[in-house]
This record gives C-alpha cells, sequence and structure tokens, in this order.
C-alpha cells in the first residue's frame, strides 16, 4: 500500500485512541496525530535499499521494518527520536504507545495486499499475503481522508475517528467476502474445464470488484480478468482513453477470456533453455520473490542469449511489467541482469547497482 495512505491510517488511528481526558504529560491531540502520521510511514523507509540494489529491494522490502517481533525495537527508536526532535517537552514514555499502534496499523494494511509482508522477519522470511486490497486503493485512502476530516470538524472527533476507522474495517471485510467469491469463480472454471491446479485472485486497480483471476499448475498458468458486478461486457469506443480501455477489459464473469501462460515458454527446446537458466544460483534472490514466475522472452544476438522472466502478479491490464530480471550468456559465463526499458541492466557487484545499457536484440 503508498506510503500516504499508511502515514494517514496512522494519524486517523492516533486520533481514535486518544485519551478522553488527557493528563500533562500526555500529548496533546496535534501532535498525537502527527506522531502517529510518521510512525505509520517508517517501515517504508526501506525504499532507500532501491538506490542500492533494486533486486535487494524486492526481495527486503516489507521485511525487517515490517517484522511484529521487531515492533518493539522500532516503537521505542521511535519513541526516543521524537522525544528528542520535541527537545524532551515529552518523555518518550508518552510516544511510544502512539509509534507502536502506526508501525502496527502500516503492517496490518500492507498484509492486505498481494505484495506479502514478512511479518516473523528476521526469524522468517515467509510472506504473509491476505490478497483482498490493491496496493493503491482511492477508496481506502478516501474513508481515512473522510475520517480525519470528520474528526477535526466534529466536536465529538474521537467518536468520529473510531467511526471511520469501522467503516475501514467493513469495507476489508467486504473485499475479503468479494475474494472469496474471485477464486470460487476460478474454481468453477477449472472444474468446468478439467482443469487440475490451484486457484487464486488478486485485487485490480479502480475497483474492488476487479480481479485477476489466475490458475497456478506446474508447468502452466491460466489468467482472466473478471469484475464480479458486471453482467455484460463495458462498451468502449475505439477512440477510448487509457482509463476506459483498462477498466473496460474486466468482463463479466461468465464472459471472461481466459489465457494461457506457459511457465517456461511454448517450444521444447525454449522451456528446456529457461528451465535451466531458472534454476540458476545468480538467480536465487528472484526465485525468491516471484509468486508466479513466467518466461517473457528470450533474445538472441552479437553473441550473446538473454533469458528473461517475470511474475504474473504484476500483468496489469495496459501497463508494462515491472520487476523482469533474467540472465545473459555472455562469453560462456551466465550474468544476472534486469531488464530495463528496452534494454537490460547490468548488474555491478561491486557497486551493488544495475546499470542501463542498450541493445538492438532486446529492444521490444
Amino acid at each position: 500500500m503508498d506510503t500516504l495512505t499508511h502515514a494517514l491510517s496512522g494519524a486517523l488511528l492516533a486520533r481514535a485512541t486518544e485519551p478522553r481526558s488527557p493528563t500533562p504529560g500526555q500529548l496533546p491531540r496535534r501532535l498525537r496525530q502527527w506522531v502517529g502520521f510518521w510512525a505509520a510511514a517508517f517501515p517504508d523507509s526501506d525504499f532507500v535499499l532501491r538506490f542500492i540494489d533494486p533486486l535487494m529491494y524486492l526481495t527486503t522490502h516489507r521485511g525487517i521494518t515490517h517484522s511484529i517481533l521487531l515492533l518493539p525495537v522500532w516503537a521505542l527508536g521511535l519513541a526516543y527520536a521524537f522525544m528528542l526532535i520535541t527537545r524532551r517537552r515529552y518523555d518518550w514514555r508518552a510516544f511510544l504507545a502512539v509509534c507502536a499502534l502506526g508501525i502496527a496499523i502500516h503492517i496490518l494494511g500492507d498484509v492486505i495486499t498481494a505484495f506479502g509482508t514478512m511479518v516473523f522477519a528476521p526469524v522468517s522470511d515467509a510472506r504473509v499475503a491476505l490478497p483482498f486490497t490493491f496496493i493503491i486503493d482511492p477508496y481506502f485512502t478516501g474513508i481515512l481522508a473522510a475520517g480525519l476530516l470528520a474528526s477535526a470538524l466534529s466536536r465529538r472527533g474521537r467518536r468520529a475517528a473510531v467511526a471511520g476507522l469501522s467503516v475501514l474495517v467493513a469495507y476489508v471485510g467486504s473485499q475479503a467476502m468479494l475474494h472469496e467469491r474471485a477464486v470460487r469463480a476460478a474454481e468453477a472454471y477449472a472444474t468446468a474445464r478439467g482443469v487440475d491446479g490451484t486457484a487464486h485472485a488478486l485485487p485490480q486497480p479502480f475497483s474492488p470488484f476487479n480481479w485477476m483471476l489466475v490458475i497456478e499448475q506446474e508447468r502452466t498458468y491460466h489468467l482472466a480478468y473478471v469484475n464480479l458486478l458486471r453482467r455484460e461486457p463495458a462498451a468502449r469506443a475505439p477512440d477510448a482513453g487509457w482509463f476506459t480501455r483498462v477498466y473496460s477489459s474486466y468482463a463479466p464473469v461468465n464472459r471472461a477470456e481466459w489465457l494461457q501462460v506457459p511457465r517456461f515458454g511454448t517450444s521444447p527446446m525454449e522451456a528446456a533453455l529457461a528451465e535451466r537458466v531458472w534454476h540458476l544460483d545468480l538467480l536465487d534472490r528472484y526465485r525468491h520473490f516471484a509468486r508466479f514466475p513466467a518466461l517473457y522472452r528470450i533474445d538472441r544476438g552479437d553473441g550473446r542469449t538473454c533469458v528473461w522472466f517475470n511474475d504474473l502478479r504484476f500483468a496489469l491490464v495496459g501497463r508494462t511489467m515491472p520487476f523482469r530480471y533474467g540472465a545473459c550468456e555472455e562469453a560462456g559465463t551466465w550474468r544476472l541482469r534486469r531488464l530495463v526499458g528496452d534494454g537490460p541492466g547490468t548488474f555491478d557487484p561491486r557497486a551493488g547497482l544495475f546499470r542501463e545499457y542498450r541493445a538492438a536484440e532486446v529492444r521490444g
């Protein structure tokens, strides 16, 4: 979930949990909300890793800063930091609970997305994901903003904040029910077609009724983009804009177009090469990250062979898929590469950076 939404959730929770009659040693309302705001934004401070090593960022994002095991440590550190920022006007104990609540609601907000959160880091790197909410959800953010506005304008601001959080919980609960409905739709397709696989449903942008359905098999994925509310396909003019094209691509469940995506390609030779490269040690970190990995393409030319993979979790309609990695064989040696734009970025292990270069044989 985006950092601003996390921060707003921390501010609203801080307002909702404000003592009815604050004592002199407790935080005043405005400061309490600002502390909740910044504490809830804190876990995303791991974004700095993106500038050091993008693949390291992917594999460690939502790691130790999102751990419930380390939550007390982070809350204590933030409490001391806020105490120093306020020039010791308030004791660190006055900040501790607000900081802990802000971090906790951030973790919860990430758990309900499909990316996965390592809530037990560093003991375990397993990612917990309840894919109910898309990573950017304007309805989710709007409920938080409305709750904050109502709490600021109402004489009973605390009750308004509690009401806002209650509406948010109800909204996420409805998304959970829609997720279950989407999974059942995928299972119905698998049963009707005799497809033996595991059904998944991933939230999509613009509407809580938009879902990507996935049937995962050992070597093949079946994908469909559906809108659970529609009974007829949405009309779309030939010259429709980007938003209309994307929004109308989510079909009614009974009119869904199912795509089959092979995990390692279509031809036997292509699949053999892709599978061999996929299991190279240098792709270990990407293998750990990718939930629905699939071959993107194989490029050959100028004495170089490059095998590219992507994660179908991010196969959104109307958008170039991010997070494409692979390996290129150069002079008999396979090297880790990142596909950036129309060319791969070279991994420099000394600097830990991906440096973009352009080559005709990898454009497309």
